[in-house]
C-alpha cells in the first residue's frame, strides 16, 4: 500500500506545478504601472529589438544601403560622412532614452526629471554611436582604397574646386568598384559643382589633381 499512497501524493502535487510567469502576470504588472512608466517601457522594448537585430545585421556583414547612390551608369557607396541622424545613431538614442527612463522612474524620480535625464543620456548614446561609425567606416576606407586606381579615371565635381591650385574641393569618382568622394584640386579654372572631370595626378596627402573633361556629345 507505500508504494500506491506514495503515487497518490505525487498525483495530487502535480497541479501545483505551474509556469512562474503567466499572461495574467503580464498584464496585472503592465497596468499597474503609470502612463510614463508605459510609455518608457514601450519604448525600450520596441527599440532594443531594433538595436539587437541591427547588431546581428552587422555581424553577418549586411548593410542596409544607407550610403548608396543611384548614379548615371554607376552604383557605388560613398565615403561615410561623420552624421548624428544616421539610422544606427537614432535607434541607439531611443534605446537609451527608455531604459534610462524607466531606471529614473524606478528610483522615484519625477516625470519631468526622467524626461531630462533619459533625454540627456539618449543624446550621449547617439553620439557615441555615430562617431564610432564614422570611424570604423574611416579605418575601413583607408585600409582599401587604392587611390592610383583613380588615375586618368572620369569624375564629378561635389564641391566646388577652386582655381589655380587656391583650395580645395571634392569629387565623386568610381575606384575599386564603388563611388568616392575624394579631396581635390585643379590648376586650371574653378570647377562648379557638377563639372565632368579627369583625374591626372595623385599628390600628396590623398588629394587628387584634376582637369576639366568635356562632356561627350
Amino acid at each position: 500500500m507505500a508504494p500506491y499512497a506514495a503515487d497518490l501524493c505525487y498525483l495530487d502535487l502535480q497541479p501545483e506545478l505551474k509556469p512562474v510567469i503567466q499572461i495574467n502576470d503580464i498584464n496585472l504588472w503592465w497596468e499597474s504601472l503609470s502612463s510614463a512608466h508605459q510609455v518608457f517601457w514601450f519604448i525600450s522594448i520596441i527599440f532594443s529589438v531594433l538595436f539587437l537585430m541591427q547588431f546581428i545585421l552587422l555581424l553577418i556583414g549586411f548593410e542596409a544601403g544607407g550610403g548608396s547612390i543611384d548614379h548615371p551608369g554607376d552604383v557605388g557607396v560613398y565615403e561615410h560622412e561623420f552624421s548624428a541622424l544616421s539610422m544606427r545613431s537614432i535607434i541607439a538614442f531611443f534605446t537609451f532614452f527608455g531604459w534610462t527612463g524607466v531606471l529614473a522612474l524606478n528610483n522615484h524620480l519625477s516625470v519631468w526629471m526622467s524626461v531630462l535625464f533619459a533625454s540627456l543620456i539618449g543624446l550621449m548614446a547617439m553620439f557615441i554611436v555615430a562617431y564610432m561609425v564614422f570611424k570604423f567606416s574611416q579605418l575601413e576606407q583607408s585600409g582599401t582604397l587604392n587611390l592610383y586606381n583613380a588615375l586618368d579615371q572620369p569624375g564629378e565635381v561635389y564641391l566646388s574646386i577652386p582655381g589655380q591650385g587656391n583650395g580645395v574641393g571634392k569629387v565623386h569618382l568610381k575606384v575599386d568598384g564603388t563611388i568616392r568622394e575624394v579631396d581635390a584640386i585643379t590648376e586650371g579654372d574653378a570647377l562648379k559643382t557638377g563639372t565632368s572631370i579627369k583625374v591626372i595626378e595623385i599628390m600628396n596627402g590623398n588629394v587628387l589633381k584634376v582637369e576639366y573633361m568635356p562632356s561627350p556629345e
